[in-house]
């Protein structure tokens, strides 16, 4: 039994973050809401807990609370922003609105540590932390010290070591603080004691265990898209499994150029029982007239299941679809208690009847970089572990409004161009992802003399470490203008270029 740590989610847009990075320091933990009751979480015996940040404010009426008991057990609790600021509140402290110039912060913030807190005592006296706050604590509950601080929060850091209880007003799980890891790392090692227990070869062997459990002597037809996430579902589920397993690729005519064949040259090299189901006019014809987002997906996540039923009674019946669903995408997707962002195919786009008996996701847990990893445990070369993403609806959430297949061809040769002139130049080029999106922008240029009036494709490069947060690649002027170049001059009906400088958040990395 690995050791466990809680972190309780209170609806912050960090909070999966926070349960990545102690993963990342080998500590299993487990993601609840707010609303687990004391028992549920006690239960699972926690060798610490953290409380994450969320958009309330603590002094509010009906305002997310835990049980005070949780405070009481002796067990090492660490709150992060309104985990911080909560802790405060139940145990007597006080909690207020900042004034707009006082101890109101956000973004980068520097901030001075107090060696004598074993958070901090491995590190640097100053460094930046990134701050997100419109309250801050203004007194301390009896039995805590400040041990960190900035120009404008006097108790950017507070602990009561005799409690083992600690706070801190910024957030150490994102890459903008400053040894933000080593902080977290310093709780799980130096105050709740974990050993980091938690390893890839571990999740795989609990993973295969668990699918033989949920699928029995049942046959599994499972969804594959080629892209690393169901690759590695793939490989899982043939471990558990073995013959009672077939790959169903549907080629829905919205992949990028060539992409198709060339999944089916690979995967038919493998011993998986592989299938190809070409499908693209039955998918067109669904779009066909629908602009919304969050219908589009809809539309290709129910046709996707219709299909993959068609399938499976083709192949002789099975009994399970299986999906490469991961933690990011059940997110986004509100299925994990926080706010819709979009609905993914695979999550929010199933219809809610299925003709299977039950849908296996081994990776439902993961972030995109432990699946890359699980993948290297299952021995899967890395052409398939290295590969970046690509959203399930393919190209439909890159064509921007209606998607038709004139719009397609497109967006496929720009997207086919872009990151053809992007690959001559790694590693000078360090983007994780990298894509074009036809937007349904058309402006006036000059071409051969003469007046046009033309589509716009949109660049889109970003570097992540874990695809919840993202910066744009800073990709240097002379490959965007080559790239560009080509495109204006070998895909007619585009006449301008341009390229996204958001990163994410505000922005998602995808456009829909």
């Amino acid at each position: 039994m690995n050791q466990t740590v809680i972190v309780i989610d209170f609806g912050g847009q960090y909070s999966q973050l926070i349960a990545r990075k102690i993963r990342e320091c080998h500590v299993y933990c487990e993601l609840l809401p707010w609303t687990a009751p004391a028992e549920t979480i006690l239960e699972k015996k926690p060798v610490g807990i953290v409380l994450s940040g969320g958009p309330a404010s603590v002094y509010e009426e009906d305002a997310p609370t835990i049980d005070r008991r949780l405070l009481e057990q002796g067990i090492p609790v660490l709150g992060i922003c309104y985990g911080c600021q909560l802790t405060v509140h139940l145990l007597g402290g006080r909690v207020e609105a900042a004034a707009q110039d006082t101890a109101r912060e956000y973004g980068r913030t520097a901030t001075h540590y107090d060696a004598a807190c074993p958070l901090f005592e491995d590190l640097p006296a100053e460094g930046t932390a990134w701050m997100s706050h419109g309250d801050y604590v203004s007194a301390l509950p009896d039995g805590f010290s400040v041990f960190a601080e900035t120009a404008h929060c006097p108790n950017a850091g507070i602990a009561d070591p005799a409690r083992r209880l600690y706070g801190l007003q910024f957030h150490p799980e994102v890459r903008h603080t400053e040894n933000g890891t080593e902080m977290i790392r310093a709780f799980l090692e130096k105050v709740c004691g974990a050993q980091g227990d938690w390893t890839m070869q571990d999740y795989c062997e609990r993973a295969i265990r668990a699918v033989r459990e949920q699928a029995g002597d049942g046959r599994i037809l499972l969804a594959l898209s080629g892209g690393v996430d169901s690759a590695v579902a793939a490989a899982l589920i043939d471990r558990a499994v073995g013959e009672r397993l077939t790959c169903v690729y549907v080629d829905h005519g919205l992949m990028r150029k060539g992409e198709s064949d060339a999944i089916e040259a690979f995967y038919s090299g493998l011993r998986l029982r592989f299938v190809r189901v070409n499908a693209q006019e039955r998918f067109l014809t669904r779009l066909e007239g629908v602009t919304a987002p969050e219908e589009k997906r809809k539309i290709i996540g129910a046709e996707f299941v219709r299909v993959f039923e068609e399938a499976a009674r083709e192949a002789g019946g099975a009994d399970f679809l299986a999906q490469g669903t991961i933690y990011p995408d059940v997110i986004e997707s509100g299925a994990a208690g926080g706010h819709t962002i979009k609905s993914h195919h695979n999550v929010g786009g199933l219809p809610q009847h299925t003709g299977f008996q039950g849908i296996i996701e081994p990776l439902r847990v993961l972030f995109k970089d432990e699946v890359r990893a699980l993948g290297r445990e299952l021995g899967l070369p890395e052409v398939i572990v290295g590969r970046q993403p690509f959203p399930g609806p393919g190209l439909a959430v890159r064509v921007i409004g209606e998607v038709t297949a004139e719009k397609l061809e497109l967006v496929r040769e720009a997207d086919a161009i872009f990151r053809e002139e992007l690959e001559k130049h790694v590693p000078r080029v360090p983007a994780d992802q990298y894509f074009a999106v036809l937007t349904n922008m058309e402006t006036v240029g000059v071409m051969g003399d003469q007046r046009s009036y033309q589509r716009t494709i949109a660049l889109r490069a970003v570097c992540t470490e874990d695809f919840m947060t993202a910066d744009f690649t800073r990709i240097p002027y002379d490959v965007l203008a080559e790239a560009s170049r080509r495109i204006v001059n070998e895909v007619p009906g585009i006449n301008r270029v341009v390229y996204d400088i958001t990163s994410k958040p505000p922005a998602t990395v995808e456009y829909e």
